[in-house]
């Protein structure tokens, strides 16, 4: 993993250091898909089947023509712009709205501790039940996993990407197993079967609904993004790495889920407490269960890795923007990491990780990064329509970024219109938060105008 051709500075001609650029193609791919595989699959699969039955699957299609809308436009963004915290960057440089700019990259940075608490309690959930603590509170279970990815993210990026890189192949082994096992159980069921719908809804709305849970285990494209400043060559390394990830996922994905439905009634995989085990259980009793229970824990503490890592390195960014105190942009001497951001994202993580269900935490993830992506979107077809801007590497036509825009809005719409009130409630509390640190900044700590500060 080291770097190639010249050699990289540890520090800017001021003596402050600066991260490590050694991430390539390859790690970047794993790095993306470790992320979106953990989640996904082994903590919402049951709960996605749920919500739609058997048509499961159809929901992850759903998820990902949305997902991959974005993602496109992600990749377009990092060949153009590829820094830390990117997103908040392509929004002050398309709109000129710091405030807009500022609730990008917070929104962000809470949709990253949403995310990480939700596989804090996963992970908990697992290790109960593969060494049999119930006496113990999921609680501190949880709380050591935050301290144990807090330290290894402080290590170092080459640490944290071998981390992730053997999480990954251990997730991905282990979905492809599923297949192998349950793939003879194919087309025993109706796999347009959905739970009976109340009052006038129809399949259409069933699906969209499970489509936005089914849009978290696309999460990782924006995680790419934000270590940008960490990776060789960012120009074509993040798009190439980008889109590998998303297609090697929904081949995954698509075909676990088909797969689950087959070997598990929809409802009985909807309340089993690992569904993934639950499958290969019934499908091939020889293997023990304990086995895809150790599984499950890697995947979900990769996802935990990723998500701890991207939302450090969008503070970081965030700091050195400008939009956050600059000692959020400080890199520690010894070890080339954001130290600070580290630190304070691991002390705001110990009261939200005693908070919500995993469901909750999870649709308010998605409602935010939802919100994200469609101002996002906007922004890449707003810079493509300037003639001043130049063209990256990677180019998409200017209809995708609009198209992602469109479905983002309905995705949140139908999410917040049908659903409960207690995810919007969390989006909308940390929304609101985002804002009241922004006109606390604005008073006392940012530069005159919130001009956001490019020190690249």
């Amino acid at each position: 993993m080291a770097n190639q051709g010249k050699p990289e500075p540890a520090a800017q001609s001021g003596g402050e250091p600066t991260l490590h650029r050694s991430i390539g193609p390859t790690q970047m791919a794993l790095y993306g898909l470790g992320s979106m595989l953990g989640a996904g699959v082994y903590g919402l699969m049951g709960k996605a089947a749920g919500q739609v039955g058997n048509a499961v699957w159809l929901a992850f299609v759903v998820a990902l023509v949305a997902a991959l809308l974005t993602a496109l436009s992600y990749a377009s963004l990092g060949s153009r712009y590829p820094r830390a915290a990117g997103a908040a960057y392509v929004t002050q440089r398309a709109y000129g709205f710091p405030l807009l700019s500022f609730m990008v990259g917070l929104a962000l940075v809470c949709s990253g501790l949403t995310s990480i608490a939700t596989q804090s309690r996963v992970f908990a959930a697992n290790l109960i039940e593969l060494v049999g603590l119930d006496g113990l509170p999921v609680a501190w279970l949880a709380l050591g996993f935050l301290l144990i990815m807090a330290g290894i993210v402080f290590r170092g990026i080459r640490e944290s990407m071998w981390v992730n890189v053997l999480c990954t192949i251990v997730e991905a082994a282990g979905l492809i197993l599923v297949v192998a096992v349950g793939i003879s159980y194919w087309g025993s069921v109706d796999y347009f079967e959905t739970p009976a719908a109340p009052g006038d809804d129809h399949v259409i709305l069933i699906v969209m609904q499970g489509a936005v849970l089914a849009f978290f285990a696309f999460i990782g494209f924006e995680d790419m993004y934000n270590v940008a400043e960490e990776v060789r060559d960012p120009q074509r390394t993040i798009p190439l790495g980008l889109i590998t990830a998303m297609a090697a996922a929904a081949v995954l994905y698509i075909a676990v889920a088909i797969t689950a439905v087959s070997v598990v009634p929809w409802q009985e995989l909807s309340t089993a407490p690992g569904p993934i085990t639950e499958v290969v259980s019934r499908a091939a009793p020889i293997i023990p269960p304990i086995l895809f229970t150790g599984i499950t824990m890697f995947a979900v503490a990769n996802t935990g890795l990723v998500n701890f890592v991207t939302a450090s390195r969008l503070l970081y960014g965030m700091g050195r923007q400008g939009l956050l105190p600059s000692i959020f942009g400080r890199v520690h001497h010894g070890r080339r990491t954001p130290h600070v951001a580290i630190l304070v994202l691991f002390l705001i993580l110990v009261p939200l990780a005693l908070a919500g269900t995993i469901s909750e935490l999870a649709s308010a993830t998605v409602l935010l990064l939802l919100s994200v992506f469609a101002v996002v979107n906007g922004s890449l077809f707003v810079l493509k329509g300037r003639k001043s801007e130049e063209p990256g590497k990677f180019e998409i036509p200017r209809f995708v970024p609009a198209l992602g825009v469109i479905v983002c809005v309905v995705l949140v719409a139908v999410r917040v219109s049908t659903g409960d009130w207690r995810a919007p409630a969390i989006a909308g509390g940390l929304l609101l938060g985002c804002f009241v640190i922004y006109l606390a900044m604005r008073a006392y700590t940012l530069p005159a105008g919130g001009k956001i500060e490019d020190n690249h």
